[in-house]
């Protein structure tokens, strides 16, 4: 038990950021204090969400370094878009430079930014003010997930061997923001939205609980992108009434692949398979995963929450996501998450950081595993692009950006 507690600040106001506020209310070493935003009508919502939430008594501040010089704030979660994350964390680091503020730490949401060159600006401004850092991915702190590998490596490899295949798939209907659609602004399409989470998830599985990810390391890597549905005319025509994105014009992908052989510090061979879509056409956000081994194996679908409601044509009601996060239909046989801040993994990655932070728990991702993602995805793209497999290689992706962003 500690009377010590983690007062945090929000970087943005949007959906993510209402995310992690969600699963706060399960988060007992840290407070919500703070929210900014360039919208001064989002970030005072998004403040009075956290508030009515009872998670802290957040306000919104004017500007980044206002809320960094609080001494109110001991940590900020960076949710801002992508094509802003330089910006903020410059501003954060001058705050710190010139006395007017300090931090225990900087938490960042996937992905650290739009490619290794960034990526490595993102960890060169952090580094020259020694600040800890958190990589947020939800994924791996799924109770699902966690239990599920524990389990297997505690039974199935310690008696059977090491696991050899890892899956993880996270689909669903298209992003909430606009600019998520932009291949300029947000990185590419759905492989540098995506494919940061399923692509760590596979490394994660395959690594046996307690040790580094360093014992499980990418060595090639093939990557495939399409765009299966928002370039068909119809669609493009209505993605540009809804989001003010055309497609016909700019296009990015909607589907992703990724197959990853990793060398393992035991000499095994271990694979990785992830897809990606915004092209998926279901209930709602499905993640997936999968474990295999030579006499064992699990499997994960966020769709199986054991909760389902049927409401028939005779039922009329608003679109809405109060089932599932990006839900596609309010009648029909709809499987419900109780708990999706719990069970998408926000919950406990926001305690972990908190804790971590606070000095009570080594930080289980940094920004140098954002870092590595980022190349992984890069070197996706450079593959698909070239059509061939890659060797994962320091330096190989370094100046590389996707043809979709630029």
């Amino acid at each position: 038990m500690t009377d010590r507690r983690l007062g945090v600040g929000f970087i943005g106001s949007g959906f993510n950021a209402r995310f992690h506020m969600l699963g706060w209310t399960g988060v007992r070493d840290g407070d919500v204090r703070g929210v900014w935003s360039p919208s001064a009508a989002n970030r005072e919502s998004a403040a009075a969400y956290a508030r009515e939430l009872d998670v802290g008594d957040a306000r919104a501040f004017g500007t980044i370094g206002e809320m960094v010089a609080d001494p109110s704030i001991d940590a900020i979660w960076l949710t801002g878009p992508n094509h802003a994350r330089i910006e903020n964390v410059e501003e954060i680091v001058e705050t710190i430079r010139s006395g007017r503020g300090e931090l225990k730490g900087l938490a960042c949401e996937k992905p650290l930014a739009r490619n290794v060159a960034e990526a490595r600006r993102v960890m060169e401004l952090v580094e020259s003010v020694g600040l800890a850092t958190g990589y947020l991915e939800n994924q791996v702190f799924a109770p699902h997930l966690v239990r599920g590998r524990e389990r297997l490596w505690a039974r199935g490899a310690a008696v059977a061997g090491r696991p050899y295949l890892a899956r993880a798939a996270e689909e669903h209907s298209g992003p909430h923001a606009p600019w998520f659609w932009r291949g300029d602004l947000q990185g590419g399409g759905v492989l540098n939205d995506m494919m940061c989470h399923s692509s760590l998830v596979v490394r994660w599985l395959l690594t046996e609980p307690g040790r580094p990810l360093s014992t499980v390391r990418p060595a090639r890597v093939t990557g495939h992108v399409a765009s299966l549905k928002w370039t068909r005319p119809e669609y493009a025509e209505r993605l540009k009434a809804t989001m003010g994105v055309d497609y016909a014009e700019r296009p990015a992908e909607d589907f992703a692949s990724l197959h990853v052989e990793f060398d393992t510090d035991d000499g095994a061979l271990a694979i990785g398979e992830a897809t990606t879509s915004w092209s998926y056409v279901g209930a709602g956000l499905r993640l997936s995963a999968e474990l295999l081994g030579p006499e064992y194996s699990m499997q994960w679908n966020s769709l199986d929450p054991g909760l389902t409601v049927f409401l028939s044509r005779e039922v009329a009601g608003g679109a809405g996501e109060d089932m599932v996060e990006k839900q596609n239909a309010e009648i029909g046989q709809m499987p419900v998450v109780p708990d999706e801040a719990l069970a998408y993994g926000y919950t406990d990655e926001d305690r972990h950081f908190c804790r971590a932070f606070l000095g009570l728990e080594s930080p289980q991702l940094t920004f140098a595993d954002g870092l590595e993602v980022v190349q992984v995805l890069m070197t996706a793209y450079r593959s698909a692009e070239e059509g061939r497999t890659l060797g994962f290689e320091e330096g190989a992706v370094e100046e590389f950006v996707p043809r979709v962003a630029r």
